[in-house]
């Protein structure tokens, strides 16, 4: 039988004397893991998969004195100085940070494999986008907006490849930036843009197709409703909307709560709105929206993140060098955890698309359009032409 410290070395003597022979709090654990106190020099994916022998899931102060002063403001608050606050401290923190663990694609969303062997993480990635598109029957010359668009990778990728006219929209300054010199770089000025706004400050206009994809849980449970009227009155009444998104499964189980409260704390924060199904299609009807399709990608999110978490262990030095050893530990243990809970269920992955519920709506559509039947897909994606010819 294996011993925590077959695994982990104790750097502070006290944590030693407390927890070498006996099972240690899991928030205990990685909280001294990115302060130093121990050290797991060996395989972490090792140690995290045996981890239910050493580790439980009960809460500590930490949590509590946490929840009091920054989760619970958050859920309660959710206005728009806060939620950019929230969101420019994590997303602006650099984009070499995230394009060190997310590749040359700069997309911070669950891929889609055909065959994860052999697929890299950008064309997991292709593949995705592609998915996307297709579920949304994009024509040429429709307007797409992206709402939550990151480095505005989908906005450039169906401009070029599917002719759309694509608008992005992001809070933050540096996806901001790097997107619209991204679509600089590929000449498609007139097609696509990236602006930088709060999803409450999108001009009152009319999209023939909308996309957000795992921006939603930023928007706070108090918001759905709210949020989703919103994205209705934004779309054309023959329209499309594909929403993809991360949530905890129902019924929590231990592992379940620390692990969503460490997400909140370390890696997502104010993003409270990781639901499941069913609330999340509850708020969705409430505002006015018939679903056709949901998807559950959850094994893809799996894949994503060990090819993110690849991504990371390789650019090591880098990060460490740029911005210290305790933000690489963050996102060592973040990544390596995080392969693990979507690969069994504890957090999943949605895509659902929708249209609005209205009485003339021309529901032959799902019939006509052969790549918008859930299940009927090719052996392999095909890529747009002009894709496919580079």
């Amino acid at each position: 039988m294996p011993s925590l410290t077959d695994y982990i070395v104790f750097n502070d003597p006290k944590l030693a004397n407390r927890y070498a022979t006996k099972r240690i709090p899991m928030a205990t654990l990685y909280e001294a893991y990115f302060d130093g106190d121990i050290d797991i020099p060996g395989d972490l994916d090792a140690f995290l998969r045996n981890r239910n022998l050493f580790v439980n899931y009960s809460l500590t102060p930490r949590h509590f004195k946490w929840a009091l002063t920054n989760f619970v403001p958050e859920v309660a608050i959710h206005s728009r100085e806060q939620d950019r606050r929230i969101v420019r401290e994590h997303y602006d923190r650099g984009n070499d940070f995230f394009g060190w663990f997310l590749g040359e694609r700069m997309v911070y969303t669950s891929g889609f494999f055909q065959n994860p062997a052999e697929e890299t993480c950008e064309q997991a990635q292709d593949n995705k986008m592609n998915l996307v598109a297709q579920k949304l029957q994009l024509k040429p010359g429709e307007r797409l907006l992206d709402i939550g668009c990151g480095w505005g990778t989908l906005v450039r990728h169906t401009a070029k490849y599917y002719g759309t006219d694509s608008t992005g929209v992001t809070i933050a300054e540096r996806q901001t930036e790097f997107g619209n010199q991204r679509i600089q770089d590929w000449g498609l000025e007139k097609q696509a843009r990236v602006l930088c706004k709060d999803y409450r400050e999108i001009p009152k206009q009319k999209f023939d197709k909308i996309v957000s994809l795992e921006m939603v849980e930023h928007v706070g449970v108090k918001n759905l409703v709210s949020f989703y009227e919103q994205v209705r009155d934004l779309l054309t009444d023959d329209g499309l909307f594909l929403l993809q998104w991360t949530g905890l499964r129902r019924g929590l189980r231990p592992e379940d709560l620390i692990w969503g409260l460490f997400m909140n704390k370390y890696i997502f924060p104010g993003a409270d709105a990781s639901l499941c199904p069913s609330p999340m299609l509850k708020a969705m009807e409430k505002a006015g929206w018939e679903t056709h399709s949901v998807e559950n990608i959850s094994i893809h999110y799996s894949w994503t993140i060990k090819k993110w978490h690849e991504n990371w262990l390789s650019n090591r030095e880098a990060v460490i060098a740029a911005y210290g050893e305790r933000w690489f530990r963050i996102w060592h243990f973040f990544l390596a955890w995080s392969v693990i809970i979507a690969e069994q269920g504890n957090a999943a992955c949605f895509q659902v698309v929708l249209n609005k519920n209205l009485d003339h709506y021309d529901r032959t559509r799902w019939v006509k359009s052969k790549a918008a039947i859930l299940g009927d897909r090719a052996e392999s994606f095909e890529a747009p032409a002009a894709q496919a010819a580079e």
